[in-house]
C-alpha cells in the first residue's frame, strides 16, 4: 500500500511521514477508526516506508503481504480447538489486496462464518510470542499488525499486555481497533493513540470518479451516504438491486404504519415485514437500519426547506415523498432515530431478530402520528 494509494487523510498521513524521518516511531500505536476510513491501509503504509527504510527492497515484499518481517494478526473463529488466525491467513490476504477498506463484516461473508463469534484468543498471542521471539528475517525491525484487536478476549488481552510490556528489541506494534470500548485501559495505556477520522466526501467522490464511471447524480447519492467511509462507498456502488430492495420495504413500512391507526389489523403486515427482514444477514439487517436512517434525516430536511440537501427521494410504487415527509419533524424525529439506533444494538448483541424488528415496526406507528 502506498501512501498515494490512500484515499484522503493527507494530515494524519504527514504526520506517520514525519514521525519516520524523525525517528519518533512508538513502539506500540493505537489506531482508531473504522476500517472504512482507511485503518488498516494506513498501518500498511506506515509499515512499508519503515522497513523500505531499512531495506529498499521491503516495498515490493509490503505491497504483496508476504514480506518475513511484517506479521499478522486477526479475528477469526474457532474450528476443532484451533483459533490461531495463520490457518486462514491465504483467504485474509487476499481480501487485504483486493480491497484493504473491508470490514469485519466482509471477513465474516468471505468464510461464510454465518454466527460464529470471531476473536483473538489467548492461543493466537501465545503463538505470537513465540513468533517474535525469534529475530528478524532481515536482521532489522520486526512488525505486528493486529487488526481489530478490539477483538481480543479477556484471557488473551491479560497475555498481550505482557507482550506488550516487554516487547523483544526492535518490535513495532501496530493494534487497529475500531473503538476502544472493549480494549482493556492498561492496553490503552501503553499505546499511542492515532485518531483516524472519517474520509472528508471530496476525496471520496475524487476516488471513486477516477475508478468508475457514475453519473452526478448517482456519485452524490453515494458519497452522502457513506458518510467518509469508503467501503461503504464500494459497496453502494454494487448495490442497485439492495438499493431498490430497502425502498420498496421502507415504503411499506412507512404505509402500515400510516394505516395501523384507523385499521389495526394491517399490524400483522407489520409482524411479516419484519419476519422477512430477520432472515437476512446481521450486515444487511444493519445496512437497512442505516438506509431507513437516512431516508428520515432527509425527510426531515425536506420538511424544514433544506430541499437543497435532500440528495435522494424515494418515488417507488407510487409513493408521494412529499406528503410523507410532511410527517416527520422536530417532535418525533429523535424517538425515531433512537428506536432505530436501538435496534442496531441489539442486533449486535445477537438478540433475536423476529422481535427486534416487529418491536421497531410497531413503534413507528406510534410515532408517526405525533403532531409537530
Amino acid at each position: 500500500m502506498n501512501w498515494e494509494e490512500i484515499v484522503g487523510q493527507e494530515k494524519l498521513i504527514a504526520t506517520l511521514k514525519d514521525a519516520i524521518d524523525k525517528q519518533r516511531v512508538s513502539h506500540a500505536q493505537l489506531f482508531i477508526g473504522e476500517e472504512g476510513f482507511g485503518v488498516l491501509p494506513l498501518a500498511l503504509a506506515y509499515a512499508k516506508e519503515i522497513l523500505k527504510k531499512e531495506n529498499d527492497n521491503a516495498a515490493q515484499k509490503v505491497e504483496h503481504l508476504n514480506h518475513l518481517d511484517l506479521h499478522f494478526s486477526f479475528p477469526v473463529f474457532t474450528e476443532k480447538n484451533n483459533s490461531l488466525s495463520q490457518r486462514l491467513f491465504e483467504d485474509f490476504r487476499k481480501m487485504i489486496l483486493e480491497n484493504p477498506y473491508s470490514s469485519i463484516n466482509d471477513w465474516n461473508d468471505i468464510l461464510d462464518a454465518q454466527n460464529k463469534q470471531f476473536l483473538i484468543s489467548a492461543d493466537e498471542v501465545d503463538a505470537l510470542n513465540q513468533k517474535f521471539s525469534l529475530k528478524s528475517f532481515e536482521g532489522g525491525t520486526k512488525i505486528l499488525i493486529v487488526w481489530r484487536v478490539d477483538k481480543m478476549n479477556v484471557t488473551a488481552a491479560n497475555k498481550f499486555l505482557k507482550f506488550l510490556e516487554e516487547p523483544p528489541k526492535n518490535t513495532i506494534l501496530l493494534l487497529l481497533a475500531e473503538k476502544i470500548d472493549n480494549i482493556l485501559p492498561t492496553i490503552l495505556s501503553r499505546c499511542q493513540a492515532v485518531e483516524v477520522p472519517r474520509i472528508d466526501d471530496e476525496s471520496i467522490a475524487e476516488s471513486i470518479k477516477t475508478h468508475f464511471e457514475i453519473s452526478d447524480e448517482k456519485l452524490r447519492e453515494i458519497v452522502h451516504q457513506s458518510q467518509g467511509n469508503y467501503n461503504t462507498a464500494l459497496q453502494l456502488l454494487n448495490s442497485d438491486e439492495t438499493s431498490d430492495e430497502f425502498e420498496s420495504l421502507f415504503i411499506d413500512w412507512v404505509r402500515n404504519a400510516f394505516m395501523a391507526k384507523k385499521k389495526p389489523e394491517v399490524l400483522k403486515n407489520i409482524v411479516f415485514w419484519g419476519r422477512n427482514i430477520s432472515s437476512w444477514n446481521r450486515e444487511k439487517q444493519k445496512s437497512f437500519l442505516d438506509f431507513c436512517s437516512e431516508m428520515f434525516r432527509l425527510a426531515l430536511l425536506q420538511n424544514y426547506d433544506a430541499s437543497n440537501l435532500v440528495y435522494k427521494k424515494l418515488n417507488k410504487n407510487g409513493f408521494n415523498w412529499e406528503a410523507f415527509t410532511n410527517f416527520i419533524h422536530g417532535a418525533n424525529i429523535v424517538d425515531i432515530l433512537e428506536e432505530i439506533s436501538t435496534a442496531d444494538l441489539h442486533l449486535y448483541r445477537n438478540a433475536n431478530a423476529k422481535i427486534v424488528w416487529t418491536d421497531l415496526g410497531i413503534k413507528l406507528t406510534r410515532y408517526i402520528h405525533r403532531s409537530a
